[in-house]
């Protein structure tokens, strides 16, 4: 493509490198702000600029948060006893905007691959149980997506608390194999974390 403006077409490059986002998507939003009002167009790269230098990671369960421990570990109502886990913040949204669950949660940060070079340390995984020694939490729920490297991550984490004396729970398999959890419509999900199956049968 060729563009009338060098500052025109570095703006449309960085949009490109947005997930999704192609070279005709990247013209059509850059052409969009330039008929923003300057204030506007301001308000947005400010946005931008403090999600990426102000946003913290909760010291709790490392969801996105403004503060040091985000609003659901914060807040009062939610069951104290209870952890979802999941892989990424995209999932935890996932299942929020599904309204069936009321636990907490933990983001571990990615899944163990080794093919990847993704192993245990590099997950969020002793926080998790660490946690788990606090002596609260009575059950936790693999909320991992249904692919080799999400069974074996469960897999590792469900070895890990075989010592503790909690229940380790899967979601259904309304999720089919191999599907990514984020992509899974909320309807399915929330089936998924209602009807969550114990780790043990899985397994065996």
């Amino acid at each position: 493509m060729i563009f009338p403006s060098h500052l025109i077409e570095d703006a449309i490059n960085e949009f490109a490198k947005l997930p999704g986002v192609g070279k005709k998507s990247a013209l059509r939003h850059v052409l969009y702000l330039l008929k923003k009002d300057a204030s506007e167009v301001q308000k947005f790269t400010t946005a931008i600029q403090r999600m990426r230098n102000e946003i913290k990671f909760c010291i709790k369960c490392n969801n996105v948060s403004d503060s040091d421990f985000c609003n659901i570990c914060a807040g009062g109502s939610r069951k104290q006893d209870t952890i979802c886990v999941v892989e990424n913040i995209r999932d935890l949204i996932a299942i929020e905007n599904t309204q069936h669950f009321n636990g907490l949660y933990h983001v571990l940060g990615g899944l163990i691959s080794p093919l990847d070079g993704i192993g245990p340390d590099q997950l969020f995984i002793e926080s998790l149980i660490n946690r788990v020694n606090e002596g609260t939490v009575s059950e936790i729920i693999m909320a991992l997506s249904a692919n080799i490297e999400g069974d074996t991550t469960s897999y590792f984490i469900q070895k890990k608390l075989a010592s503790y004396n909690i229940t380790v729970s899967t979601i259904s398999r309304g999720v089919a194999y191999g599907g990514e959890l984020e992509f899974t419509d909320e309807m399915t999900l929330a089936r998924s974390i209602q009807n969550r199956l114990p780790m043990n049968s899985i397994t065996n």
